[in-house]
């Protein structure tokens, strides 16, 4: 099988793709392909029998999450779990966190500890003497994480569940948890937590918090902001511990046995793969460094036995390795990440050796990492950076030639005087504080997201059909091939970014936010994408808005959707569960106008602050045309002295069907409405104030005679809502009743005059 692993490896991840996407596809194209090779007799018989038995044995082998998936009402009523700790502890300010397996029935649990004012984390771990390895009896509830209620919002529990994580136990005290021994690896971590520890107290916030992250693995003590901008900028490998690491780790503790004749070389590398395994337990055990660290580990005992093996075999072996000691590990976004730069880097290493110049160099790995990776980057987070192609250039070899080895340099330091230390300390953070300004400002001048949404399979796997010629063509000089395939590529993205504008579906998409209220529109055509209402939730600081449910909730259901700019914001009244995400929205994306009525009450700050993120804010107290959708204002008609009552009440057409939205508006506007216009019939009511006893009348019912009625509610909320009398009013006037806390988000999707509701739970 020398120089042919990578069958083996390809096969296994025909039997990935076909578990991930249930289709059957994968493998007709499979064993068409191989058949082909041995027809044309481009591959021998010992390799296509090898990948058939590695892709059957890893489609057994790997689990299938829908399958898989557990049921509320088959989880144990025992409060009393005996078994293992068989991770590492995960020690927060807020939180203390550890996997448990259970010895009766094997299943994996996570285990949470949340401290409250008397009791901290630390005090926890002292008092419960919880380690790796330990043997523990737990006591508390089995429970499955909730169900994520929006589409493209951050699904929970399916991210247990790639874990092998079945259900989590929520601790409530000291007492809930009796643990006794360990194991010889929680010496190890013991020893890298202390190694953080002595990090942060040695050296300034800053520097510890980047030693930490590219030696020891934890970026937790990096600013939110910094992640972020790196996150935006498709720069988070940099925060990674990957080949590039170890490679510096190892040669420079290779480099000071030999040259300082410790050790002899073969001494030295037997030194390496005892060495390798501890630091990548050292550095957080991510995929990333446990990939690079076996790598060398296998290299140095294949030369040790004098076997020689290309790169390619390499890494095709510790990619099965992987999979066959951790079969979950095919669904950790890092293992995919790794493996596919690191496979498309291998392939293009002629094309990127053509080049003399280090600078184009770059540029090449650069692009190729970027290129690799776009499809899942995609997928996963409905965004790319093109321009990260460019920043890359300027901030890979920064890292590389300055910041990461000085970080071990920085580490191998620390016991010397503190006046060295404090010197270089002193010189890294004003370097590396005027490079993150740098990149700062790139993204406050330069971010140009495209923001895509999804890359459907098919897209994908022709992607990255076109990717291989390109590159095949670049390798071999072909440059007029090579820019049609190029062409092909662009042309495959821009399709993707125009799919809404081609689709004549429409939707109006009610978010589950809670206790609040945000409606999504998206005419066809994507000829427009308007809110009504932009719910958040309270802070218990200052009771403002909070962030949560733009970031948990709306963001990623705009980037799920393609969607970065918004032509209008409709804001039925001042309260936060109904305009509170709206200030976030507005620093994210561009948003053509904001729209109230003549009695929302705006302060001047907030018009400034508008204003200065390029929105218009206009009163409405008639009708308006958007791109096409006409909005007809029905309510206030004079000043109500209350919020609520003054809420912008708006009267439109979807799908053939006449839609009233209310907002939070009671009985006494309602009054009003029925007054005013007597022959007003509807077929969708947005229920006022979340089913509030105080609006719905039963007359007011009954003269609009709805087919349909949402209800935009938190589950278990403590206001009662939605009313039974409201619940009752509706059922006995025969109304479909649509409610986030039941349905989670309730989405009417329509063609012309026609359109249906769907939930989005079952």
């Amino acid at each position: 099988m020398r120089g042919y692993w990578h069958f083996a490896a390809f096969s296994v991840v025909v039997s990935i793709l076909t578990i991930y996407f249930k289709t059957n596809w994968f493998i007709v194209g499979f064993f068409l392909w191989l058949l082909y090779l041995y027809y044309y007799r481009k591959l021998g018989s010992i390799p296509i029998i090898m990948s058939i038995i590695s892709f059957l044995f890893y489609w057994v082998y790997i689990p299938n999450i829908d399958v898989d998936m557990p049921r509320n009402d088959l989880i144990s009523k025992e409060t009393s779990h005996s078994g293992k700790i068989t991770s590492p502890i995960s020690l927060t300010s807020n939180k203390v966190e550890f996997l448990f397996q259970e010895r009766q029935t094997q299943n994996k649990v996570s285990v949470i500890f949340f401290p409250d004012e008397k009791s901290s984390s630390k005090s926890f771990l002292k008092h419960t003497s919880i380690k790796h390895g330990a043997k523990c009896i737990v006591h508390g509830e089995l429970e499955l994480p909730e169900q994520t209620t929006n589409p493209g919002q951050f699904d929970f529990h399916t991210y247990l569940l790639k874990q092998g994580i079945t259900h989590q136990i929520i601790l409530q005290s000291f007492d809930d948890i009796e643990c006794h021994g360990g194991s010889r690896l929680n010496q190890i971590f013991t020893l890298r937590d202390n190694l953080l520890n002595y990090v942060n107290d040695k050296y300034s916030k800053k520097t510890s918090s980047w030693l930490n992250a590219l030696v020891l693995g934890d970026d937790s003590f990096i600013s939110e902001q910094t992640v972020d901008l790196f996150q935006r900028w498709n720069l988070s490998h940099i925060l990674a511990i990957s080949g590039l690491h170890v490679g510096l780790v190892v040669a420079l503790l290779y480099f000071l046995l030999i040259k300082l004749n410790i050790l002899t070389k073969e001494k030295a590398k037997l030194i390496m793969i005892f060495f390798l395994p501890l630091y990548a337990l050292l550095a957080g055990g991510e995929p990333s460094v446990w990939r690079a660290s076996l790598s060398i580990m296998i290299f140095i005992i294949l030369n040790k036995a004098k076997l020689k093996f290309n790169y390619t075999d390499v890494l095709s072996i510790v990619f099965l390795l992987f999979i066959l000691f951790d079969k979950y590990i095919v669904y950790h976004v890092g293992f995919q990440l790794s493996f596919i730069v690191t496979f498309g880097l291998i392939l293009s290493k002629n094309w990127i050796a053509q080049s003399n110049s280090s600078i184009f160099q770059l540029l090449q790995i650069s692009f190729v990492s970027q290129m690799m990776i776009l499809p899942l980057q995609l997928s996963y987070f409905s965004t790319f950076q093109p321009l990260s192609i460019l920043l890359n250039v300027i901030v890979v070899p920064y890292f590389s030639i300055f910041v990461i080895p000085l970080m071990f340099i920085f580490l191998f330091l620390s016991p010397f005087p503190v006046s060295i230390v404090k010197f270089l300390d002193y010189f890294f953070v004003h370097i590396h504080s005027i490079f993150i300004h740098l990149v700062t400002l790139i993204d406050k001048h330069a971010d140009y997201p495209w923001i895509i949404g999804n890359m459907p399979i098919v897209a994908t796997v022709l992607y990255y059909v076109l990717f291989f010629m390109l590159m095949k063509y670049l390798q071999s000089a072909n440059h007029p091939k090579a820019f049609t395939y190029g062409c092909s590529i662009s042309l495959l993205i821009v399709c993707l970014a125009f799919r809404p504008y081609l689709s004549p579906i429409g939707t109006v998409t009610m978010l589950d936010i809670g206790q609040g209220d945000a409606f999504v529109i998206e005419l066809p055509y994507r000829k427009g994408v308007i809110f009504v209402d932009a719910g958040a939730n309270f802070t218990f600081n200052d009771f403002g808005s909070s962030d949560k449910v733009y970031k948990q909730i709306i963001k990623p259901y705009l980037y799920s959707r393609g969607i970065n700019y918004i032509d209008a914001i409709f804001l039925s009244h001042e309260d936060i569960d109904h305009m509170g995400s709206v200030e976030y929205i507005l620093r994210d994306m561009k948003v053509k106008e904001v729209i109230i009525s003549d009695y929302y009450e705006l302060d001047r700050q907030t018009v400034k602050l508008w204003k200065e993120y390029g929105t218009h804010i206009r009163r409405l107290n008639d009708k308006i045309d958007i791109n096409g959708q006409v909005f007809q204002t029905i309510g206030p008609t004079k000043d109500m002295k209350s919020p609520n009552e003054n809420s912008l009440i708006l009267y439109t057409k979807f799908g053939g069907m006449s839609w009233l939205f209310t907002g939070d508006s009671g009985k006494d506007s309602e009054n009003e409405i029925i007054d005013r216009y007597q022959n007003l019939a509807i077929d969708v009511l947005k229920v006022g104030h979340h089913g509030s006893r105080t609006s719905t009348s039963k007359i007011f019912v009954n003269q609009l005679d709805p087919s349909y009625a949402l209800i935009s509610v938190g589950k278990k909320n403590t206001y009662g809502h939605p009313s039974a009398d409201v619940l009752e009013i509706l059922e006995k006037e025969k109304v479909q009743l649509f409610r986030t806390d039941l349905d989670g988000a309730v989405q009417f999707r329509y063609k012309n005059t026609e359109g249906t509701f769907y939930k989005f739970l079952p």
